[in-house]
């Protein structure tokens, strides 16, 4: 098989138009194009990135991504990326493991297998991911070790215990000590470290971050040896604040989405980024190295470069501007072509999941004004501020009238916009954990997920506690998804998007998927809800690791003090 089109050498810095001659799946050879072809003769005019294609150019790797936050399962993720010339994913199955555990990762790796596409999966370093929630499963040191002996874990995922490696947890660090032994990198998380911690998190042994929100917090950690991963997903928006880095660091660089719903997957990935960092004047050699090249050499990837005895993995790209993917090629099989995935549906094989919740009734979310046990003449209350874009969130402190008061009781105050937040245990029997949230702006009606990082249990913000109630319930009978109750007059009362998976995904065909993610979306903004992405950001709101306030199922916490509140 031939493959003909202006090679874009990244690392040399040229352009050539060239044969490339593929068989059973890897590259045999690249020809320049005899003189007087087509296009014939190396491209003086590399530096002109609207030159007309196609170019071919190692496929795009996002270097950071929970499948699991697509709400698809590996197979149906890939039918997806691939037509925006996504050949490979570096992916952290933390999600599926602090559900079910060791199962759930290898769920992830066979469901993986069956379609052509390079998953890339990591062995869970956190789970659960802190003491002070309750997860389904829990990965101690010896069950890491056995995933990081496996072929198909090509790395130890985020170490998101910052605190446990800068205290030298003994656990924590036969964790990332069992990666190193068999020479496998191991993923950061840290977020807001800087100066002597952030190099003794670095001096441990981890060697990359997606979690940085500052320029000045990457350029810390890139001092101390790390690497950068630039996040753009549909909550977590960091690209604007850390692309101009890719200027004088681009060997330090890499792009990632790390949560990514179907509604965002279907209209691009990667590709995009570049795009948008063309258009902010960065050379394109120094994007693609970040797009393309940089995840496959420092993950140690089996995905192709383009060159010979390489897997054919590559794609055919319009121009070096918009990067609009003509074909998308993986293991010599062209997945993708003109908008259009080639992979087919992988028959849905019996959901794995662990969900033993049982029904709530409406006084189960009634929020006590003594609730903090003996104080009778509480005056103010803690209020988690949800930011658009952020997975940080801000410690508000409010007046206790801002909750309405009524009866022994604080209300949520849409007028205000306080919501009430919940979090039910999904996993045994206990009490719901209550808190106040603003910044969601909903005027009625609750939305509910099942996706809640990291441990997965059900949250919920809601205006009123009947409508909080029913939609927890419609995720207790699917035994997970996304739900939405709107007591408009005239409108859908109830919407549910079943995530049988886990309670974190469904398998059914990713179009159909993106498309009723779309609807509820839409309906969750049309309820007021002014967030860019209400479901992904309500996903986060439990995420204990993440300052500064959130509500894990055992209560408050305090992300800057690491403690329950």
């Amino acid at each position: 098989m031939e493959i003909t089109g202006r090679l874009v050498n990244i690392l040399e810095k040229k352009i050539e138009s060239v044969s490339i001659i593929v068989e059973n799946g890897v590259i045999q050879s690249i020809s320049p194009l005899a003189a007087g072809s087509a296009g014939a003769g190396p491209d003086t005019a590399a530096a002109d990135p609207n030159a007309s294609g196609p170019y071919i150019l190692p496929g795009f790797v996002d270097s950071h991504v929970h499948i699991e936050s697509s709400l698809l399962t590996p197979s149906e993720f890939a039918r997806l990326a691939v037509v925006h010339g996504t050949v490979a994913t570096v992916s952290d199955p933390h999600e599926i493991a602090n559900v079910c555990g060791l199962p759930g990762v290898e769920y992830m790796i066979s469901n993986g297998r069956a379609v052509p596409f390079h998953f890339n999966f990591g062995a869970p370093s956190c789970v659960p991911a802190t003491r002070f929630e309750t997860a389904g499963a829990t990965l101690g040191a010896d069950k890491v070790a056995q995933l990081l002996a496996m072929p198909e874990i090509k790395y130890l995922s985020e170490m998101m215990n910052f605190p446990g490696v800068l205290n030298k947890d003994p656990e924590v660090m036969e964790k990332i000590s069992a990666a190193h032994r068999l020479g496998k990198p191991v993923d950061g998380h840290a977020p807001g470290l800087r100066g002597s911690e952030a190099k003794a998190y670095i001096d441990a042994g981890i060697s990359t971050d997606h979690e940085c929100f500052t320029a000045e917090e990457a350029l810390d950690k890139i001092r101390f040896g790390m690497k950068i991963l630039i996040r753009e997903g549909s909550a977590a928006r960091n690209f604007e604040a850390l692309i101009p880095l890719l200027h004088d660091h681009s060997d330090q660089i890499m792009f990632c989405s790390d949560d990514k719903h179907p509604d965002s997957l279907l209209a691009g990935h990667i590709n995009q980024l570049c795009a948008r960092a063309v258009a902010k004047g960065i050379d394109v050699y120094k994007i693609l190295k970040a797009a393309c090249i940089n995840p496959v050499l420092h993950y140690k990837l089996d995905s192709g470069l383009v060159r010979p005895g390489d897997s054919a993995d590559l794609i055919l790209v319009e121009d070096l501007k918009n990067f609009r993917v003509l074909q998308t090629w993986i293991k010599g099989q062209l997945v993708a072509e003109n908008g259009v995935s080639k992979i087919a549906s992988v028959p849905a094989a019996e959901p794995i999941n662990k969900f033993k919740a049982e029904p709530r009734t409406i006084e189960d979310f009634a929020y006590p004004i003594d609730k903090w046990g003996e104080q009778e003449n509480v005056e103010q209350v803690y209020v988690i501020e949800a930011l658009d874009g952020q997975l940080i969130t801000n410690k508000l402190i409010v007046p206790v009238a801002d909750c309405l008061p009524l009866n022994g009781r604080l209300n949520a105050n849409p007028d205000k916009d306080i919501l009430k937040i919940v979090v039910v245990n999904r996993y045994q029997p206990a009490p719901v954990a209550k808190s106040f949230i603003k910044n969601f702006g909903l005027k009625r009606g609750a939305i509910a997920s099942s996706v809640a990082h990291d441990s997965h249990n059900i949250v919920a913000v809601g205006a009123d506690d009947e409508s909080i109630c029913r939609a927890i319930n419609l995720i207790i009978a699917a035994k997970g998804g996304l739900a939405i109750v709107d007591p408009a007059p005239g409108q859908a009362a109830e919407t549910l998007l079943p995530l049988p998976v886990a309670g974190l995904m469904s398998s059914d065909d990713g179009y159909k998927i993106a498309e009723a993610y779309t609807a509820i979306d839409k309906q969750a903004k049309a309820m007021g809800s002014t967030l860019g992405a209400p479901f992904m950001t309500l996903s986060f709101m439990a995420l204990l690791v993440i300052p500064h306030l959130k509500l894990g199922d055992l209560g408050l916490f305090d992300g800057d003090k690491f403690a329950l509140l």
